[in-house]
């Protein structure tokens, strides 16, 4: 091959920083074969990777990247790198800018095609022609020809004249066998706790029985970060090597749903974590102290659940795993309490890898932010393996501990109070007399585009909530009668421009109003609608907004205390 008579000059490229950083991508399945993964950049996601990545500390910088306007201002270029084994593929990147009218669809998006040969693409931005309706820097895209084929991607933001980037930090790769390593491993066990449970479970898994671990919390727990995210979450690589350490008659439940706290997961325990009476885990691992600033009760939700998960049965063993967000936060003050009070065995993520953040290589770092957080809310796969070996310490730590009696954790006095520990789901499958003279009203559809979760270890996702009641056009409300002392109201989250608002009133006392757009993207909300201390019963009405009569808003079921 020859190359030109006259190459062409190279453009300078100016200063720059990594956004991403040999981040792994999966082309996760969609309906029509391909694969696709989202990185999404609103909120404080880009100014997070900014600094986490790129070393970024000017705060008129960090500035700029919270607008469409300061961002086209102050980035000249996006450089895409992508390099994978099957050279057979194109992989497309798309970048796109959430608009100001309508987010999802009115910004601008711009698209390139790479060859993962870890050649070095350069997207310039003055290139293109930009739209004034766009508002934000939305989410860039890996867009797969097949499903499930990975990737490894550096995305790096190429400044313009007058900003300049520090120099970026070289990456260190992660001694796991090290003292400083295992030093992450001792700080992270957050309480021991009466163990006797747990350790009945490995002396279990050990004599060959089957044992059944399960793991119920949101985004992390589904395994958000985790690439492949079926094969490489913490509960999936704690599933493995729990096996590895104890017995290979191991099954597992992994229960995670992004984006929703405590509060959703006592209400869909029974039917994600028992399967609805089919299972009994031996095991359960909860996950919510980076999700439960959404609990409306502070800790009483979750308080309910690991009493709910207690009282299985006698041998039901619970351990508690508190995460932490790249900004080094966590709810572990509100819920560690909680399991301290019911002697829970806890571990707490934070404690174990934050403090080496702030380190240099030389004096005990073992990993940076970057090698940690997938983005600003979920670990990498190095990052869940982390989570996994936390809690593989404690189980072994458990292991080689002494035999104990176990506690009565029902005669402790509870942290936050026991109200919702017997909350049922009640959906449009229900059976039974609890909902009667249900009328539908002008809610007649069913809704089919909801948030979809990978459970267990398989990577095509399931809907969560099918048998819903959704308004599409129609002025009638949804009415039904409930005998209970308290309720929840399940709706569905939808960042779409067709989505309407709707009233609720128990007994024709309107309690709250249902906003399909406040969050901006589809996933489940639970609010609390009715909290008394005797049951009785209720008439609960749902009524879409006059001007919202001809939009959309789903109803997806009812969380129930009688």
């Amino acid at each position: 091959m020859t190359g030109p008579k006259a190459p062409k000059d190279p453009t300078a490229k100016g200063s720059s920083f990594y956004i991403c950083r040999q981040k792994a991508v999966a082309g996760n399945p969609t309906p029509d074969g391909r694969g696709i993964q989202f990185i999404y950049l609103d909120g404080e996601r880009l100014t997070t990777f900014a600094k986490m990545v790129g070393n970024i500390t000017d705060e008129t910088m960090l500035k700029n990247l919270t607008t469409a306007e300061g961002f086209l201002n102050m980035v000249a270029g996006i450089g895409v790198t992508v390099e994978a084994d099957e050279q057979d593929q194109l992989i497309d990147f798309a970048f796109q800018m959430y608009g100001k009218t309508d987010p999802g669809n009115s910004g601008n998006t711009i698209r390139v095609s790479c060859k993962p040969d870890g050649m070095e693409q350069i997207i310039w931005l003055d290139d293109y022609e930009w739209n004034d309706d766009n508002a934000v820097v939305g989410q860039m895209r890996f867009e797969f020809e097949k499903a499930e084929r990975l990737a490894t991607v550096d995305v790096k933001l190429y400044l313009r004249e007058g900003f300049t980037a520090p120099e970026q930090e070289e990456r260190v790769s992660i001694d796991v066998e090290g003292e400083a390593y295992q030093a992450i491993l001792k700080r992270s066990l957050m309480n021991l706790g009466n163990y006797a449970r747990v350790k009945k479970v490995i002396d279990r898994a050990k004599k060959g029985e089957e044992v059944t671990i399960a793991f119920i919390g949101g985004s992390i727990t589904q395994g958000a970060g985790a690439v492949p995210i079926h094969l490489k979450s913490y509960a999936y690589q704690t599933w493995e090597k729990f096996k590895a350490a104890f017995g290979e008659n191991v099954k597992l439940i992994k229960a995670g749903v992004g984006g929703t706290p405590s509060e959703f997961g006592m209400i869909r325990f029974e039917r994600d974590v028992l399967r609805e009476g089919k299972v009994k885990p031996d095991l359960i691992v909860i996950e919510f102290s980076v999700n439960d600033e959404g609990d409306e009760t502070k800790g009483l939700c979750y308080e309910s659940l690991v009493r709910k998960c207690l009282a299985l049965s006698e041998d039901t063993a619970v351990i508690l795993i508190h995460a932490v967000f790249a900004g080094d936060w966590n709810l572990e003050e509100r819920l560690g309490p909680v399991g301290f009070r019911y002697e829970v065995p806890m571990v707490s993520v934070r404690q174990g890898v934050v403090s080496q953040f702030y380190l240099k290589p030389e004096t005990g770092r073992v990993l940076t932010k970057s090698q940690f957080f997938y983005d600003v809310y979920h670990p990498t796969n190095m990052g869940h393996a982390i989570m996994s070996d936390c809690l593989m310490y404690l189980m072994k730590q458990i292991d080689q501990a002494p035999a104990m009696e176990d506690g009565n954790w029902r005669e402790k006095e509870p942290v936050f109070g026991t109200y919702f520990e017997n909350v049922q789901l009640v959906d449009k499958s229900w059976k039974s007399n609890l909902l009667r003279d249900l009328n539908p009203g002008s809610f007649t559809e069913v809704d089919t585009e909801l948030q979809y979760v990978e459970m267990d270890d398989q990577i095509k996702p399931v809907p969560e909530f099918p048998n819903n009641w959704q308004h599409v056009s129609g002025t009638e409300p949804f009415t039904v009668k409930i005998t209970c002392k308290g309720l929840l109201i399940v709706s569905k989250d939808s960042g779409s421009v067709d989505s309407g608002k709707a009233k609720v009133l128990v007994d024709g006392r309107e309690v709250l109003t249902l906003d399909p757009r406040a969050v901006g993207w589809t996933h489940c909300t639970p609010q609390i609608i009715l909290q008394e201390e005797k049951a009785a019963e209720h008439l609960i009405e749902v009524k879409m907004l006059p001007e919202d009569a001809d939009k959309k808003l789903t109803i997806l079921g009812f969380g129930v205390i009688v």
